[in-house]
């Protein structure tokens, strides 16, 4: 039997947080454990899920980022599958029960996401094309952004055996960084239909800074400098650093950045 670990990462969201819980809560398929990593809050969130979920396993620790909280909720888990959920996006009830049969009858796969909702502030929005969900061999479609989104994933946990956990140094795009690491190995399967609600607006939003490329150049020059990729794989991704280098040095100098912009021309520079 196929068991499931649900980790929700949270950051003074108490406001989303319970949304997310009860999300996990009310799927057809039950997950075995359902851990909260409580990542330095100052809200009271610790509390509130001790008094208000005495099952839900609770973590604790002082403010790592995202990646230190989701690799603490891996360390934790005990099942041979591991789900992710950001606590504040939701997942629609059928979510594990049908990934789970997917995966039971392609036992092969490793990893299994799905199609989202896009949520803005309270509307649905339609997914932008770049970030339509696709399967198979998918490593060109993760070069240019984030293309699974982590509360789509069931994972296997041997996966992290292979590839390593969440890296940490990254203050963002650590999702991106990781499913490089993944689909140059592995291909995914998809079920091509949304079970998910992503949820967009908020101001503390990652996704929403600017200049996310830089992270997404470190995680590029480190997956070419791990020395795994294809030939195939190594050309795309090179090709794609040095698209993302031209693009992102051009903003810095826009913005008289000069010295920064001279950085990421000297990585094209170096092939």
């Amino acid at each position: 039997m196929n068991t499931v670990s649900v980790i929700i990462p949270t950051f003074n969201r108490l406001d989303s947080l319970p949304r997310a819980i009860e999300s996990v809560l009310s799927q057809t398929k039950t997950a075995e454990e359902l851990i909260v990593v409580d990542d330095g809050s100052t809200d009271g969130t610790g509390n509130w899920v001790k008094e208000t979920y005495p099952d839900v396993i609770l973590i604790q620790q002082a403010n790592q980022g995202v990646s230190a909280a989701r690799n603490a909720g891996i360390r934790r888990a005990t099942t041979e599958w591991i789900a992710f959920l950001d606590s504040d996006d939701v997942w629609l009830p059928t979510k594990l029960a049908k990934q789970l049969l997917v995966l039971d009858a392609t036992p092969d796969y490793k990893i299994c996401h799905t199609e989202e909702r896009w949520i803005y502030n309270g509307q649905e929005r339609s997914v932008a094309k770049p970030y339509k969900k696709q399967a198979g061999w998918i490593f060109e479609a993760c070069l240019p952004v984030c293309a699974i989104s982590p509360s789509t994933v069931l994972i296997h946990r041997n996966v992290f055996d292979q590839v390593g956990l969440f890296d940490e140094s990254l203050p963002a795009c650590e999702d991106y960084d990781l499913w490089l690491r993944v689909t140059s190995r592995m291909p995914v399967l998809l079920i091509d239909v949304p079970l998910i609600e992503k949820h967009g607006g908020r101001d503390d939003q990652l996704a929403t800074q600017w200049g996310l490329d830089r992270w997404r150049i470190q995680a590029l020059k480190k997956v070419l400098n791990e020395g795994h990729l294809t030939e195939d794989q190594q050309d795309l991704a090179k090709k794609q650093l040095v698209e993302k280098c031209v693009i992102f040095a051009s903003g810095l100098e826009k913005h008289g950045k000069d010295r920064e912009a001279k950085y990421y021309l000297e990585i094209i520079a170096q092939g």
